[in-house]
């Protein structure tokens, strides 16, 4: 009798021991990093890339010949320059990858509100919502 007790004491144990701990969900909300890419200037500017132009343009700067990478950035530069001195600066930059960054998050809220609103009215109702969200499961 006091072997299976003891048995049964000892599987307790083991599992205890191998088990993951729970993971803790932190409570703050961050806002989402400017690239999914590795920030290293020695190797590539594919990060710099993404902040400044938004992950999609980025891309399709990718496809460019160096002339005309620099001929559309010069043009980008001028939409950035918005007191039209010249020159820009940390603030004009620094608005302007806010600007890529939001007009990202923009386009994603549309995708996802064509893909909610099934009968295209311009609205999403309750039934649409969950059907889009919960369809697979109903």
């Amino acid at each position: 009798m006091l072997f299976p007790r003891l048995l049964l004491c000892l599987s307790v144990w083991a599992l205890c021991g191998s088990a993951k701990p729970t993971e803790r969900k932190e409570r703050v909300v961050r806002e989402a990093p400017l690239s999914a890419r590795e920030h290293d200037d020695a190797q590539s500017f594919d990060y710099d890339h993404d902040a400044f132009l938004g992950a999609d343009e980025a891309k399709s700067f990718d496809q460019l010949t160096p002339e005309e990478s620099k001929e559309r950035l010069g043009k980008i530069v001028g939409k950035i320059d918005e007191d039209k001195d010249g020159f820009v600066t940390v603030e004009e930059l620094k608005a302007w990858i806010k600007f890529a960054q939001k007009r990202w998050i923009y386009e994603d809220v549309e995708r996802q509100w064509k893909g909610h609103d099934l009968n295209e009215d311009g609205l999403v109702s309750w039934e649409e919502y969950k059907n889009a969200t919960y369809g697979y499961i109903l």
